[in-house]
């Protein structure tokens, strides 16, 4: 394999764990006879020191070009004022938007010799085993944003592409595990949640007739997650 990656250390632990990050495809290129090609950016705080913007415009490019992108961390004490008109986090999302990140997947397999660390019951973390798949790139966080002396507003808004796009990758991933998904939302209350809910129920009986689907308020999932982990 022939990889160039761009490498976006960033701020805080980020140069530290990207560095580790390094050493270990460095180990992986010698042993296995691949071939990594590295190339470091500036994103987050550092890169506002440097240039004035959270995300310049030659890191961007640089990932657009390269085969993948180890990103460390964005943001600090140096840079956390809510207030200020830019700041790290900006680079992050404007990155997730340049780049069509739209799927976050983030494996939770805890490690046995960490059990004792964990304030749930090691008994109840045994064999965990869960994908959380989490959209990026609409909803609130991208949404209308207004402020005023009298009040704020963020707009949530979610298009039916957006959805099924997102949804897809996670029953792909369910095919390919247990065969079992779990849509997590607000449809009691939010209208983003009950088209997120139809359209999951839509697609899940459609192209995915083979995945146990389950729609789990996110209130109740957060108990289920520290009750009995093991299930999902």
């Amino acid at each position: 394999m022939q990889a160039d990656i761009a490498v976006l250390p960033g701020d805080g632990i980020g140069p530290e764990v990207t560095t580790a990050a390094l050493s270990v495809l460095k180990t992986v290129a010698r042993r296995y006879g691949h071939q990594f090609t590295f190339s470091e950016h500036p994103i987050g705080g550092i890169a506002i020191d440097r240039t004035g913007e959270p995300l310049p415009a030659a890191t961007l490019a640089a990932c657009k070009a390269a085969d993948a992108v180890l990103l460390g961390a964005v943001g600090g004490p140096k840079w956390s004022d809510p207030n200020a008109k830019v700041r790290p986090e900006q680079g992050l999302l404007a990155l997730r938007k340049g780049l069509g990140l739209y799927a976050n997947l983030r494996p939770v397999r805890p490690h046995p010799a960490a059990l004792n660390a964990s304030p749930i019951k090691p008994h109840l973390l045994t064999g965990v085993d869960i994908m959380v798949v989490r959209e990026l790139t609409g909803g609130i966080y991208f949404g209308e944003k207004t402020r005023s002396a009298e009040s704020a507003s963020d707009l949530c808004t979610y298009s039916v592409a957006e959805v099924e796009r997102v949804v897809r990758s996670a029953f792909k991933l369910a095919r390919q595990r247990r065969g079992y998904l779990v849509s997590v939302d607000k449809a009691n209350v939010l209208e983003t949640s009950r088209l997120w809910r139809d359209v999951t129920t839509r697609l899940g009986r459609d192209e995915f007739a083979d995945v146990r689907l389950e729609h789990v308020l996110v209130d109740a999932m957060a108990m289920h997650l520290l009750a009995h982990p093991r299930e999902y």
